[in-house]
């Protein structure tokens, strides 16, 4: 009897073993490997550094009438290295990023396949359809299985309206529930060993993607439906009426979004991340030399000039607008960013406030070599698409467009008419009440930046334990539209101020390094001519920091902890680095700086009595050279940066 229940136990492993079919995959330095499992559905592992990170996770995309991955019968699979460098339009990190990978073609009978790329530092997949018609896609069957408990980093809105702005949290893996709030995108798993950033890429005619927790230590994609009838709700935003028993109408010909994971055995990698670049589209736009990515100054947090130069009534007025476009130009900044009021309503566009007189204020601008970008809600250009065709002809550069807070298919093709249009007039675009960049920057690179983050605008509740998470989860995504440079400073448990006297958290010295930090085309000095005026030393500094770069190099970092970045602008190096509420002592090695050469070091660090009073910070000016160590202290809520010349 033993016998033949060992017997009967061999046949039907071997039944298994032939129903399953398993295809691996290595990523070119041989320590990433990619497992997929075909049997009932797709399932795949995976493995970094010795260490497995996903186990049985699957992928289906269920169709009005079929299921793609269900039961799958593979046609075809196909193994190739690409190994290119990619030069960006806009480089945020770095302006040559290496795109080397594996790739992994799957081709499945129903016209299907699935292709993975697999980086020495992380792995993509994606469906592909060749169907015909249009089809309707009524979800995902996307399960990550952590293979082990840990910590995810999650940002947690109430519902899929949302302008992605919420605090980070730290949940355990395990205590993540079903009926818990789900997640945007990135989330970061935290690991004892390697970190994964999981977000998505190449975004287009379908929605964007939520994480929901399945319990038992995994986590499903989750998508809104599309929405078929809604109604305008004041001036900028939308109540839908009636939603769609899908989430995507799309071509049967196509390829579907990226969804990637970035594995990385120290926290510096995730802030170093290129993955965005290599998974990015094609530019669409052809030339590109009119867009101009730089710094903006800005009126809506901080807008009345104020001291003995102010010889005018401040407000939203052309004196006030002059008095912006002037700094502008003294200080090499090369936009004016006006924001609400510039138009006497906010659903016409075309009728300008008379105290303002924009055609004057445009043709001053561009005298003094500033340009003007102006903000609308995001109803009023729905309403309007005419009027980046008129905003032309007036001469404007670029538009700040505000509160779509939602990211089904409809409102997902919306950014994508609006970044089309606004190029074939050479405007250019900052998405505000937007989700994270998703690739429509590359394929548009007008689209210059995105906010979908907890930025200075929230004042008192823009706080460093919060901030610190950025470098490593929503900038490690894309540009982000944070709108740094405070000149007015507090720690959190004393902070006050709301507009017009705006003022930021942390040190002096934590606002001026997130200048140098955080990343976006378009970079927004938030606060006051009057006020970076009475600080010359520290306006100069914020003025001379580029927004693209050619290297990007981490010093030091932990996730969440604190984050020292160097940044190289041809022959010019940054530096900025910002803590939590924890202080920190840094060792931090130049040794990125050419051997032999001297360089001065102008650097900005926390005062003395930062700690209490913040807007504490000592200026010093030193040579440093490439065998320099530099011995740095941040305060709490700190920070620290400088810009090494070459002399």
């Amino acid at each position: 009897m033993k016998q033949i229940l060992a017997l009967a136990v061999l046949l039907l492993g071997g039944i298994i073993a032939r129903a399953q079919k398993q295809i691996s995959a290595t990523s070119p330095d041989g320590q990433t490997k990619v497992t997929v499992t075909l049997s009932d559905r797709i399932y795949y592992d995976v493995e970094s550094h010795g260490e497995q990170l996903f186990q049985r996770c699957h992928i289906g995309m269920t169709l009005r009438d079929r299921t793609l991955g269900e039961k799958p019968v593979l046609k075809g699979k196909k193994v190739t290295t690409v190994n290119e460098t990619i030069a960006p339009v806009h480089p945020l990190k770095a302006s040559q990023v290496a795109n080397h990978y594996t790739l992994l073609t799957l081709t499945f009978s129903g016209n299907y396949k699935v292709e993975w790329r697999i980086y020495d530092d992380g792995l993509a997949y994606r469906f592909q359809t060749a169907l015909k018609g249009d089809i309707e896609v009524m979800g995902e069957d996307g399960i990550w299985q952590l293979a082990a408990p840990c910590r995810l980093v999650l940002q947690q809105p109430g519902g899929f309206k949302t302008s992605c702005e919420e605090e980070y949290s730290v949940v355990a893996s395990d205590q993540w529930k079903s009926g818990d709030r789900m997640s945007e995108l990135p989330i970061l798993v935290m690991g004892d060993r390697q970190k994964v950033l999981i977000s998505e890429f190449d975004l287009f005619d379908y929605p964007g993607a939520f994480l929901q927790s399945c319990e038992g230590n995994a986590f499903a994609i989750i998508q809104p439906k599309t929405p078929l009838e809604y109604e305008d709700q004041g001036d900028r935003s939308q109540r839908i009426l009636k939603e769609a028993d899908y989430v995507a109408k799309t071509s049967g010909t196509r390829s579907f979004p990226w969804r990637y994971m970035l594995v990385t055995q120290r926290d510096g990698q995730l802030a170093e991340n290129a993955m965005p670049v290599r998974l990015a589209p094609a530019n669409a736009i052809g030339d590109t030399g009119w867009i101009g990515v730089g710094q903006t100054c800005w009126d809506w947090l901080n807008g009345i000039p104020f001291g003995p130069d102010v010889k005018f009534k401040s407000g939203i007025n052309l004196d006030t607008y002059k008095y912006f476009v002037d700094f502008a130009a003294r200080n090499g900044v090369g936009y004016m960013l006006m924001d609400e009021g510039w138009a006497l309503d906010t659903r016409d566009p075309f009728r300008t406030n008379p105290e303002v007189h924009l055609p004057e204020l445009i043709a001053y601008g561009k005298q003094k070599g500033v340009g003007i970008i102006v903000w609308l809600p995001w109803l009023t250009v729905e309403h309007h698409m005419d009027l980046f065709e008129r905003f032309e002809q007036w001469g404007i550069r670029g538009v700040k467009i505000d509160f779509m807070d939602r990211q089904d298919q409809w409102m997902v093709n919306f950014y994508e008419r609006v970044a089309r249009e606004a190029a074939k007039h050479h405007i250019f675009i900052d998405f505000h009440g937007a989700f994270h960049p998703s690739g429509l920057d590359y394929k548009y690179p007008n689209v210059l930046t995105y906010e979908g983050v907890r930025g200075m605008e929230y004042n008192g509740s823009c706080k460093p334990d919060n901030s610190v998470w950025l470098p490593f989860i929503r900038n490690a995504a894309g540009p982000m539209d944070y709108t740094p440079g405070s000149m007015l400073n507090y720690q959190p448990e004393v902070h006050h101020g709301n507009r017009p006297i705006c003022a930021g958290v942390g040190t002096k010295a934590f606002n001026m390094a997130v200048f140098v930090l955080f990343e976006s085309n378009l970079q927004m000095l938030m606060d006051n001519p009057c006020r970076y005026d009475q600080w010359p030393d520290c306006r100069d500094f914020l003025t001379s920091v580029p927004v693209n770069w050619d290297e990007t190099r981490v010093l030091a970092a932990e996730a969440g902890q604190y984050c020292v970045t160097a940044k190289r602008k041809g022959h010019k190096w940054f530096v900025g680095g910002i803590t939590n509420s924890t202080e920190r002592d840094l060792q931090l090695k130049l040794d990125f700086l050419p051997a032999g050469k001297q360089f001065t070091m102008t650097s900005f660090a926390d005062g003395v009595n930062a700690n209490v009073i913040a807007m504490d910070y000592l200026r010093q000016e030193s040579k440093v050279g490439n065998s320099t160590t530099l011995s740095i202290h941040m305060a709490r809520n700190g920070g620290w940066c400088c810009r090494i010349d070459l002399e």
